[in-house]
């Protein structure tokens, strides 16, 4: 336990290092079991490029913490499809804050791999079994993902649940935050998009018209909810109040209050250990040379670039960017410590059950 402490210790320690990317995401596969409906990453299943393997990947993570990175999200595809996982896990955990994505399906029986983990976000869309098993394009997909938030948290683990907000469950996302968060169950969001590039280190996205938020007016009114939530009780949605506000005024006056950082305070990486500023854009080089071309004039003319962007809404992407200097960071860490004060309070209190189906019937934002 020591260990780890100063493990995230010195991991934190470098948020005092400005123009270093705090943030990176490493999408270590391609593979995929869900077929849901506004992703395209499991139509490409044919054409997979081949991955790095997990010594390839432990040289890629060392040139990251060289290069100042202090979180890292490791998705895919989904990363429990790796054979050798639970070896990336354990060294990433050793040098980053750590995150590992899942779709819900594999966690629970992966417990032994996720156990240095500090978050397993699990995806889960909706309190309506029947709305999230046709986002995910599963039968049974909403069982096996609430089977697994509850294995992690008898395990001691810590869950995350990551909602993408879309349309389709717009009106019941206040009420869906509410229901997790006062079950210990920390909120994250992103938003519905889909990729309109054709060069990207990669896609995650496709345009499918049920999903796309059309109602802008509700959209706004949710995310004031949310943030009004967080303030008054719920601590555990794990979006700041900075970002929730952003997404407000995205939607209620189509401003953009932030500038894009990509390049700068965040990277992405793909299976092939490719780099770029976001997955959006083609790879400008490689994990394992990063710390040789961060300096180039090459990086500094794409940074100028990225800041000039509007293309994308993707809400991690905004949160990065807000997040992207020394004292950004200091104040995102203070206003984060009520949070897992909060959640360490809750592992320590009797879980609230979880119901087996919770009720169907449609639930309407927050205060109406």
């Amino acid at each position: 336990m020591a260990r780890r402490v100063l493990d995230k210790l010195r991991a934190a320690l470098r948020v005092l290092k400005p123009g270093r990317p705090y943030h990176a995401q490493w999408f270590v596969t391609s593979r995929c079991n869900y077929r849901c409906r506004g992703c395209d990453v499991w139509l490409r299943q044919s054409s997979r490029p081949r991955e790095l393997d997990a010594d390839d990947i432990k040289e890629g993570l060392r040139e990251l913490e060289k290069l100042g990175v202090v979180e890292l999200v490791i998705t895919g595809g989904n990363p429990l499809l790796r054979e050798d996982i639970g070896d990336i896990i354990r060294e990433a955990s050793r040098r980053f804050l750590t995150t590992v994505y899942d779709n819900g399906s594999l966690a629970a029986d992966k417990i032994d791999e996720l156990k240095h983990a500090d978050f397993v976000a699990i995806s889960l869309d909706s309190l309506r079994p029947e709305l999230n098993d046709h986002i995910k394009g599963v039968k049974g997909a909403w069982r096996r993902a609430v089977r697994s938030i509850m294995v992690l948290k008898e395990e001691g683990l810590t869950p995350v649940v990551s909602a993408m907000i879309s349309q389709l469950n717009l009106t019941e996302i206040v009420d869906f935050s509410r229901y997790w968060a006062s079950r210990g169950v920390p909120v994250i969001y992103c938003l519905y998009y889909y990729d309109p590039f054709s060069e990207g280190l990669f896609g995650i996205g496709r345009e499918v018209d049920e999903l796309a938020i059309r109602d802008r007016r509700l959209a706004a009114k949710v995310f004031a909810e949310l943030e009004a939530l967080r303030s008054r009780e719920c601590p555990l949605i794990w979006v700041p109040n900075r970002t929730l506000r952003a997404t407000r005024l995205l939607f209620e006056h189509g401003i953009r209050t932030w500038a894009c950082t990509a390049l700068s305070s965040f990277i992405m990486i793909d299976e092939r250990g490719r780099v770029s500023g976001c997955h959006c854009k083609p790879p400008v080089g490689s994990v394992f040379e990063i710390n040789d071309i961060w300096e180039s004039e090459e990086f500094q003319a794409l940074r100028a670039k990225n800041r000039a962007c509007r293309e994308c809404i993707y809400l991690c992407y905004i949160f990065y960017s807000q997040y992207s200097t020394p004292a950004s960071m200091i104040a995102l860490s203070a206003e984060m410590a009520r949070s897992y004060i909060f959640l360490w309070k809750s592992k320590r209190e009797p879980s609230r059950p979880t119901p087996a189906q919770p009720t169907k019937r449609p639930l309407a934002t927050g205060s109406g």
